[in-house]
């Protein structure tokens, strides 16, 4: 890739706008929380012992509800997930998640659409949403995208 002065400009644009996100209240409480997470050790043991029980069911899955003890997995697997979910280091974690991931999709929009409103961007983790185009079958429905 030959680097052209516009596209220097362009990468020192983009480290500005970086720089401002690791500087904003939002980024600021993700890690707050983060750190919070990892140093909370009932948090650290639920998720460790989740993974472990998400491993359990992985290996029950490939079988389905053949395998002898796929009802008593699943349901252990989800109190477990529902467990963590509550401990207050996760959820207040998962907010600040949320909160940063919604920024960073706000930001993708607004470049995006500053180029051309016909751009397809992921938001919520959904590719398609209310700006899309279409029905996101390649036009095999038929519809006037």
């Amino acid at each position: 890739m030959i680097l052209t002065t516009e596209t220097i400009e362009l990468l020192d644009d983009a480290d500005r706008i970086v720089s401002m996100i690791k500087h904003s209240e939002t980024f600021y409480e993700f890690n707050n929380r983060r750190q919070a997470l990892k140093e909370d050790k009932e948090a650290q043991r639920l998720i460790r012992q989740f993974e472990q029980k998400k491993q359990d069911y992985e290996d029950v899955e490939r079988f389905g509800r053949y395998h002898p003890d796929y009802s008593r997995v699943l349901k252990d697997t989800r109190l477990l997930k529902r467990e963590v979910d509550l401990n207050e280091s996760v959820a207040t974690f998962k907010v600040a998640e949320r909160k940063l991931q919604a920024l960073l999709d706000q930001i993708a929009e607004t470049l995006a659409f500053s180029i051309s409103t016909d751009i397809v961007v992921e938001k919520d983790g959904a590719l398609f949403t209310e700006h899309s185009k279409g029905c996101s079958t390649g036009g095999g429905c038929g519809c006037s995208a």
